[in-house]
C-alpha cells in the first residue's frame, strides 16, 4: 500500500515519475549507446591534433544523444513487431508505458538537437556525419532494409560503424584513411555479431516476418557467412597498425582476440542446427571482443601511442 502521496507505477511499484523517466531512458537503448560513445571516444582520442576537453565532452554528448534518438525512433517504427518478439516485448511501447507518437516526437527532437549542437559547438564535418548516421539507421536500416532483405544487417551495420569516424572528425576536422579503418572494423564485425544472435532467435524473426539470414537462407548458410566475415575481420582489425594509428601493443592484442573470435566462428560453423550454445557464446564474446579492441587502442594511446588526442 502507498501510504504517502507519491503515485506508484503498479507494474514496477516505483514512483510514477521515476518509472516514466526510466521508460524514456530505455527508449534510448542505453547499452547500445554506451558502446557507441566508447568507440566514438576512441576515434576522438586517436585523431591527430588536439581538442579542448570541454569540446570533447560536448562532442561525445551529441553522439550519445544522436544514438539515443535513433533508438527511440527505431522503437517507434518497430513497435508492431517488438511486442511479438521475446527479445523486445519488454520495451516501453509494447508494454504501453510510452505512446508511439510520444516516442517519435522524443526521438526526433533529440536527433535535430544533437546535430545542431554538434554543428554549432564542434564542427560541421562531425555534425554532417552524425546526421548521416541517424538518417542511415532510421531510414535505410529501420524503414527500408530490415523488413525487406536478409542483407539488412550487412548494409545497415554501417550506422553502427560511423561513431569512431564522428569522434575522429570532431577532433581533427577531417575524414582520413585511419578513421575509415575504424569504421571498417565495426562494419565487418556487425554481421557475425548479429547473425550469431539470429541463429538462436530465428523463430522470433520468422514469426514477425523479418527476413534475417537464418530465416531466408537457413542456419547452415548463416554459419558459413559468419565464418567468412570472421575471416575477413581478422586482417581488417590489424589495419590500424599498418596505417600507423596503432602500434605493437594493439596489434598483438587484436591478433590474439581475433584468433579467439575466429575459433568461436569455426565452432559455430561446425555445429548442427540443434545446438545453439556455440552461437550464444559467440554473440556474448563478440560484444566483449569489440569493446576489447577499442579498449586496447585507447590504452595504447594513453600509454603514449603513435597518435595524439586531447590537448589543452
Amino acid at each position: 500500500m502507498n501510504s504517502g502521496n507519491v503515485a506508484l507505477d503498479q507494474s514496477t511499484q516505483r514512483p510514477a515519475g521515476v518509472a516514466r523517466l526510466l521508460d524514456y531512458l530505455a527508449l534510448l537503448k542505453p547499452r547500445v549507446m554506451s558502446l557507441v560513445v566508447f568507440t566514438a571516444l576512441v576515434g576522438l582520442m586517436l585523431a591527430p591534433g588536439s581538442m579542448h576537453p570541454l569540446a570533447a565532452v560536448i562532442a561525445l554528448a551529441c553522439i550519445a544523444v544522436g544514438a539515443g534518438a535513433s533508438g527511440a525512433i527505431n522503437m517507434w517504427y518497430d513497435a508492431d513487431i517488438d511486442g511479438q518478439m521475446l527479445r523486445t516485448c519488454g520495451r516501453p511501447i509494447p508494454r504501453g508505458h510510452v505512446k508511439p507518437r510520444a516516442a517519435l516526437i522524443f526521438g526526433s527532437v533529440l536527433a535535430f538537437a544533437s546535430v545542431l549542437a554538434m554543428g554549432a559547438l564542434v564542427n560541421l564535418i562531425s555534425a554532417a556525419l552524425l546526421a548521416l548516421t541517424i538518417a542511415f539507421y532510421v531510414f535505410i536500416y529501420t524503414m527500408w532494409l530490415k523488413r525487406r532483405t536478409p542483407q539488412n544487417i550487412v548494409i545497415g551495420g554501417a550506422a553502427g560503424a560511423f561513431p569512431p569516424m564522428i569522434g575522429w572528425a570532431a577532433a581533427s576536422g577531417d575524414i582520413s584513411l585511419a578513421s575509415i579503418a575504424l569504421f571498417a572494423i565495426i562494419f565487418f564485425w556487425t554481421p557475425p555479431h548479429f547473425w550469431a544472435l539470429a541463429l538462436y532467435r530465428a523463430d522470433d524473426y520468422r514469426n514477425v516476418g523479418v527476413p534475417m539470414l537464418p530465416v531466408v537462407a537457413g542456419k547452415a548458410a548463416t554459419r558459413r557467412q559468419i565464418l567468412i566475415y570472421s575471416l575477413l575481420l581478422l586482417p581488417i582489425t590489424i589495419s590500424p597498425v599498418a596505417l600507423g594509428v596503432c602500434g605493437l601493443v594493439y596489434g598483438i592484442g587484436a591478433a590474439l582476440l581475433g584468433l579467439i573470435f575466429l575459433a568461436s566462428a569455426i565452432h559455430v560453423w561446425r555445429t548442427g542446427d540443434d545446438n545453439d550454445r556455440p552461437a550464444r557464446r559467440l554473440f556474448g564474446y563478440s560484444i566483449f571482443y569489440l569493446f576489447a579492441l577499442f579498449a586496447l587502442m585507447l590504452a595504447e594511446r594513453l600509454m603514449g601511442g603513435p597518435m595524439i588526442g586531447l590537448g589543452a
